[in-house]
């Protein structure tokens, strides 16, 4: 066994708790027991491909990708630049999304049903309009689709890129496939259930994607000035830069790209796959899922 000096673990420890708390909060530790250990079904098993992707570390090089995605369409990122204080609230908008992913993938279904609730009561209460004048509404099911879409995509993408277990295709489709039963219960109509339907889905919105003075702001805000300490820059850098290499070409073109962001470009994917492995490293194991009394295995509920 590999020996670690005590300062080392220590160091480990305190940077694992703190990059936890600031991604799903100062209950975070709570919250992980209720999602992972409260026993009752869940919509899926332990076998599931959903389960694979949302708990490895490249989520964070996915949910990057994902934000840049969908500013690119105009009106999904009116309504976020309006309603979803990622400015003026970026972690608890954080927290409050790996809170919804964790759930829905893990947690109970009865918990997992009642945080789609109150995600549909969210939807239905924003509503605007561009700075162009375009009416919008969150529960729109082209947004939906569009914002289901970009992060289903950017999420299977950076597993496969920096996962520690890459999906084979079938798992690959069965991963879209999961996606689409959480999607379909926010609003979502007809989700793509394969990676080729995904594909297809994306192509049909690239006519609507353009830059706009809103995304080109949430880019600047999100590469090049993040809300983290400085220590923390660094690596947040080739992170940025990992998630924006992940993107089509085409799609990288339209972002208002700081110049460290371009500097490091190059550097993306072994700068992506050292932070993600540090990452990997230092956060905190999961809490063991909650066993079955009867059979032994977690309980499961197919949707």
């Amino acid at each position: 066994m590999l020996w670690t000096p005590p300062c080392v673990g220590e160091l480990r420890k305190r940077a694992g708790e703190a990059l936890l708390h600031r991604v799903a909060g100062p209950t975070a530790h709570e919250k992980r027991a209720r999602i992972h250990e409260t026993p009752g079904p869940r919509w899926f098993g332990p076998d599931r491909p959903v389960r694979v992707v949302h708990a490895d570390a490249a989520m964070y090089v996915g949910g990057l990708a994902a934000l840049l995605l969908q500013s690119l369409h105009p009106v999904a990122m009116a309504a976020v630049a309006a309603h979803s204080g990622f400015e003026s609230d970026p972690w608890g908008r954080l927290q409050r999304t790996s809170t919804f992913l964790a759930v829905t993938t893990f947690g109970t279904a009865q918990d997992a049903e009642q945080a789609v609730r109150r995600v549909r009561h969210v939807h239905g209460a924003v509503r605007g309009r561009t700075p162009e004048g375009v009416p919008y509404r969150a529960s729109d099911p082209h947004l939906l689709a569009w914002v289901h879409a970009a992060e289903t995509a950017c999420f299977l993408s950076a597993h496969q890129r920096y996962g520690r277990r890459p999906l084979p295709p079938r798992e690959a489709d069965g991963y879209v496939a999961d996606m689409a039963q959480v999607g379909h219960r926010l609003g979502v109509v007809d989700p793509p259930e394969t990676t080729a339907g995904l594909t297809a889905r994306l192509a049909e919105y690239r006519p609507e994607l353009r830059a706009t003075a809103q995304s080109r702001a949430a880019a600047r805000y999100l590469l090049a000035h993040p809300p983290l300490p400085w220590p923390a820059r660094l690596p947040y850098a080739f992170l940025a830069a990992a998630a924006v290499e992940l993107l089509p070409a085409s799609v990288r073109a339209r972002l208002d790209l700081p110049y460290t962001t371009r500097l490091l470009l190059p550097l993306a994917r072994p700068g992506g796959h050292a932070v993600v492995a540090a990452i990997r490293w230092i956060i905190p194991a999961a809490p063991r899922p909650a066993r079955s009394a009867a059979s032994g295995s977690p309980h499961t509920l197919r949707v």
